[in-house]
């Protein structure tokens, strides 16, 4: 996350664990904050380009930009963001006209945006990261780490009221995440060919970065708070944002945060993927109120749906722990709808869930004979079709 002009006094008052738990008491249920990361690529090449300083630059001359985009460690990436919204309809209305808007910015700056997990053939070696004190830190301590991690991804921050109830929520998710990843797949290729695998990207970030991919649960917030004490005084993290779990309580926002999934190609389906999410934050949190929350489940068994999820996407099996068999995980996402019902109807959330996931039409189109720099050449255009959408392609009057 962009440190965006923060001191190191204020970064460090984000690890002060006491503050933080007032944050969360004092945190309002169900708030939305939307995040989503582009590629930015040449229209013509589709190869990318390291022009984050100068798209920024542009988005800060821009009211509602200048407060909506940030970069995220590399030149060749940038973020917008919705803000904090009441509901999803409100932060669904903000990230539309930020999207418009950084989209209009790119396209008059000769610049394309892309929104999949991984650049199909770029070189991590050619990769610049952005000129600021808080990545050149990063780069300092990450080295190749830093240096390889070259994706794109949706962040979805739902506002939870309370410490522990947050850490609670978090400590459910885990389970939730190996479906949530399933159905967000979207970087099957890499280095120029297929991997074989649905969400390369959740290979290259998770299980490389440190404080990555999927904690052990946390139970209550004192075990949390004693946890991250002893991160910052043993010099692990001089900043909340190094801890980059797959879902985390945000020390900034007082959200429960959901980091697991691919960015989306399609514009609508970013929403739709990001309604899930909320959906399955709000059940989570109202199903601990009734004290219906199951033990969280261990670790064993999360890597192994993890997996499944990276390797196979929607097209695999995931565990059934309690049931001790596989199931397809389809089914595994509908168990998400029906749990999730009450929450979606209180919300308002009406979602959307396509056919296939991005990986899943990838490979469709590399089975019927397209090469894989055509499938990326569609996947940009579908982008901006679906993200900047003509007044003709969003069903508006001319």
């Amino acid at each position: 996350m962009e440190n965006r002009g923060r001191t190191d006094a204020e970064d460090a008052g984000y690890l002060d664990l006491e503050r933080v738990r007032q944050l969360f008491d004092a945190s309002t249920d169900f708030t939305i904050g939307l995040e989503e990361e582009f590629a930015i690529v040449d229209p013509e090449s589709l190869d990318l380009r390291h022009r984050f300083e100068d798209l920024y630059a542009a988005c800060l001359r821009d009211e509602l930009l200048a407060e909506s985009a940030a970069g995220e460690l590399i030149a060749s990436e940038i973020e917008i963001r919705s803000g904090r919204a009441d509901g999803f309809a409100r932060a669904m209305e903000l990230q539309r006209e930020h999207r418009a808007r950084l989209f209009a910015l790119a396209e008059g700056m000769g610049l394309a945006l892309a929104a999949t997990g991984t650049h199909p053939w770029a070189n991590y070696l050619d990769q610049r990261i952005i000129d600021t004190p808080h990545y050149a830190r990063l780069r300092e301590e990450l080295r190749w780490v830093a240096q390889r991690n070259n994706t794109w991804s949706l962040h979805v921050h739902v506002g939870v009221r309370g410490a522990d109830r947050a850490v609670a929520v978090c400590d459910h998710l885990r389970g939730v995440l190996p479906a949530l990843l399933a159905l967000s797949a979207n970087s099957p290729f890499l280095d120029g060919r297929d991997t074989g695998l649905s969400s390369v990207r959740t290979e290259i970030f998770t299980r490389t970065f440190p404080r990555c991919g999927i904690h052990e649960p946390f139970g209550s917030w004192k075990v949390y708070r004693d946890f991250i004490d002893v991160l910052v005084r043993t010099h692990s993290i001089v900043e909340a944002t190094q801890l980059w779990w797959s879902v985390r309580p945000h020390h900034i926002f007082g959200t429960v945060e959901v980091r697991i999934c691919d960015a989306q190609t399609g514009g609508e389906e970013s929403f739709a993927l990001a309604a899930l999410i909320t959906a399955c934050v709000a059940q989570s949190a109202l199903d601990y109120d009734e004290g219906l929350l199951p033990e969280p489940l261990g670790q064993r068994e999360i890597e192994e749906n993890l997996w499944r999820a990276i390797r196979h996407g929607m097209d695999g099996m995931m565990v059934d722990f309690d049931r001790g068999e596989e199931t397809p995980t389809p089914e595994a996402v509908e168990r998400l709808l029906e749990w999730t019902a009450p929450a979606r109807q209180s919300l308002g959330l009406d979602l959307a869930l396509p056919e296939l996931n991005g990986a899943g039409r990838a490979r469709r189109a590399l089975d019927g004979g397209a090469t894989i720099e055509e499938i990326y050449g569609d996947a940009v255009a579908e982008t901006k079709r679906t993200y900047a959408p003509t007044r003709d392609e969003a069903g508006m009057p001319t």
